[in-house]
């Protein structure tokens, strides 16, 4: 039995930031705040835990969470973990305007960026499938792509051309 992916958990050392990155860039909305009443599971898990916010768009659903400073830190590079989040788009000119908006934030001056890089260009694979790569404010990277065989049911050539 599969089941559909719940939510994303994003541990963050600044929630503000990153509640306002979510909802100017993807359009999410706050659903709760959690500020405490965390179970002993939650507690253990994540020591220091302090603040859970869910915000969501659509089927997306992010929990931003903090913990208390020093009981944490950034895993090292040869530490498996989680590479990035794709998030698929309908058509390429969705893929375009995705890529805009980021720009559009990013150089905007209003938010502080883990990773301070803007998004990639468009690629185009040899299947005909589009992305760009881009880095939230706490450096985890998104991946925006678009699947010309199963959104629009056209072929790699079609999509190329």
């Amino acid at each position: 039995m599969t089941g559909a992916i719940d939510h994303v958990g994003i541990q963050t050392m600044d929630l503000e930031n990153a509640v306002l990155w979510y909802r100017e860039f993807l359009g999410c909305t706050v659903s709760w705040d959690m500020r405490g009443g965390f179970s002993d599971l939650s507690r253990q898990r994540l020591p220091g835990l302090t603040r859970v916010v869910e915000v969501a768009v659509g089927d997306i659903r992010l929990h931003l969470f903090t913990r208390d400073r020093g009981t944490h830190g950034p895993p090292a590079g040869e530490v498996n973990q989680f590479q990035h989040l794709c998030i698929r788009v309908d058509t390429p000119e969705q893929l375009r305007l995705w890529r805009g908006r980021y720009r559009e934030l990013y150089e905007s001056g209003r938010f502080t960026f883990a990773r301070a890089e803007p998004a990639t260009e468009i690629d185009i694979d040899g299947q005909g499938m589009q992305s760009f790569y881009a880095y939230d404010v706490n450096g985890l990277e998104l991946e925006f792509t678009h699947l010309p065989d199963t959104s629009e049911g056209t072929d790699a050539a079609d999509a190329s051309a």
